[in-house]
């Protein structure tokens, strides 16, 4: 008799495949990565247009004190030790006047500024500065965009 030959079913490989995965998740980290810097953080703000001297940070990082157009305080975060802070967090005077002092104990030779929206009313930037300049800041300055970028 003759014999026929036997049908052997190939063996299934059950793995998954997961070099082109790998691929795809390099990729996007790359794109993440290069678009992450590009992303500005922090509170939007319509800075005022004014010809102003350019500040050096090179020393250590300034504190920020923002007011956004509805005249909402906010304040930056200078290191992990504020990690409370959130980016964001709305804070009222007394807690951003408290801060600052504290900063200023740690760092006396920080410099604060006032990041203030161009439609809040001139009242609450001024109210703040002198709020501040109450509570043992004796310097003040006010962050302004260039003129050169506005026309």
């Amino acid at each position: 008799m003759i014999e026929l030959p036997q049908r052997r079913r190939p063996g299934i490989d059950a793995n998954i495949n997961i070099v082109p995965y790998i691929d795809v998740m390099l990729v996007l980290l790359v794109i993440f990565m290069m678009t992450t810097p590009i992303i500005e953080q922090g509170i939007e703000i319509d800075l005022p247009a004014a010809e102003a001297e350019i500040v050096d940070f090179t020393d250590q990082q300034p504190t920020i004190v923002s007011i956004n157009k509805a005249g909402e305080y906010f304040i930056n975060s200078l290191s992990e030790d504020d990690a409370d802070v959130a980016q964001g967090e709305k804070l009222p005077l007394g807690i951003i006047a408290g801060r600052v002092s504290a900063r200023l104990e740690i760092y006396p030779n920080m410099k604060v500024f006032v990041r203030g929206d161009e439609n809040v009313v001139y009242g609450r930037v001024v109210a703040l500065m002198s709020f501040l300049q109450k509570n043992g800041v004796d310097k003040v300055g006010i962050v302004t965009e260039s003129e050169n970028l506005n026309q």
